[in-house]
């Protein structure tokens, strides 16, 4: 199968105040897209302006990621928010971040949820059109993407309202036969022996296959691929996939 061309996505602006957690600069330096905190999990006013500067400068693509209100919990806790409070919410978060996105010479390009979020949209049919509805409501009629796990609820409800949905997928999380994560509350959620995440992301580019924890393969046909900023060693790590996929002949590049 001829592989498709792959955009690397990470999760950066992870800080607040004095409290870094992701090397910023350095993974600018690697992937093509950059899920940039709002505020809500991580992040903050100087932050998001730093790394929107920092994206803009390596023509890295900015994206809002979007979450709960959860500081404390990095946004990896269960919550239950209205619909039309999450709404606002996520529209809230965009616009924070449009703002110095364009102050830098950018836009914001596309939407991701986090954490708790992102899970909780994989199937819950409420929850994703108000993350939906928050976007239609900070995009000012531009249909930014969607990004999110392949066959999400998400990703239904953003192409049901007309915006451009893309799929991802994850190397160094384990998947569930059915295809989605498994829970980061179990163990082996996380794939952690980097030459694994290595060849998963290899594999995931040019044949959108995955073993899941069972030991099945299943298919996982995803535009973009994620790079957790904030695991040990991830610069090192994401070098280490990119080069791969270059030798691959994978081409990477951002989604259009």
């Amino acid at each position: 199968m001829t592989a498709l061309p792959i955009d690397l996505n990470a999760d950066l602006g992870e800080g607040f105040g004095r409290w870094h957690l992701t090397d910023d600069a350095a993974l600018l330096t690697v992937v093509t897209s950059a899920n940039v905190a709002c505020g809500f999990h991580a992040g903050d006013a100087a932050t998001m302006r730093r790394v929107c500067d920092l994206a803009a400068a390596h023509g890295v693509r900015i994206g809002a990621q979007v979450s709960y209100r959860d500081l404390a919990g990095f946004g990896r806790r269960a919550m239950d928010v209205p619909p039309e409070e999450l709404a606002a919410e996520v529209a809230y978060q965009i616009g924070a971040l449009q703002v110095f996105a364009r102050a830098a010479g950018s836009r914001v390009a596309y939407v991701k949820p986090h954490g708790a979020l992102y899970n909780r949209v994989v199937h819950d049919a409420g929850q994703a059109a108000a993350v939906v509805d928050g976007v239609l409501l900070a995009g000012d009629g531009a249909g930014l993407p969607v990004l999110g796990l392949p066959g999400s609820r998400l990703l239904e409800a953003a192409a049901g309202a007309g915006l451009p949905v893309v799929a991802e997928a994850f190397a160094d999380r384990a998947y569930t036969r059915a295809g989605t994560l498994v829970p980061r509350s179990e163990d082996g959620a996380l794939v952690t022996d980097p030459g694994a995440v290595v060849e998963r992301s290899v594999g995931l580019a040019r044949s959108g296959v995955v073993t899941s924890r069972c030991g099945h393969d299943i298919s996982v046909r995803a535009r973009s691929l994620c790079l957790h900023g904030d695991t040990p060693g991830a610069v090192d790590l994401a070098r280490r996939v990119r080069a791969e996929l270059d030798r691959a002949g994978v081409r990477v590049e951002a989604f259009a």
